[in-house]
């Protein structure tokens, strides 16, 4: 993680926002939260993203501090995003985010 300026927030939850609001960061986060992946497999998972806002979005949580990239030495290249230590500080959040979602979509149902 890179050290940044220490922002000014009016709450916490704003801070929380900035690092892991946007369309795709929380699937993406999940996603992460079972192991490591490459880009390619995001693809898979996560059909509907582009390249593009994969990358931006990964790139953004990197310098956030909550993912980490590692880049392997080998032909073809090979590149494996895995959560940070601070990154797994989200994972009993993200644990009750798809238990609410859960919830949420049998409440629907009724």
């Amino acid at each position: 993680m890179q050290n940044q300026p220490t922002k000014e927030y009016n709450i916490p939850a704003e801070a929380t926002l900035e690092v892991i609001g946007g369309k795709w960061k929380l699937l993406i986060l999940c996603y992460l939260s079972c192991g490591p992946m490459r880009s390619s497999e995001f693809r898979k998972e996560i059909p509907c993203i582009s390249q593009k806002i994969l990358t931006q979005h990964l790139r953004e949580m990197e310098q956030s501090g909550i993912i980490n990239r590692t880049v392997y030495n080998e032909l073809p290249l090979k590149v494996v995003y895995e959560m940070s230590e601070l990154g797994k500080s989200l994972k009993s959040i993200l644990d009750q985010l798809c238990d609410w979602g859960e919830y949420y979509i049998n409440a629907r149902k009724s």
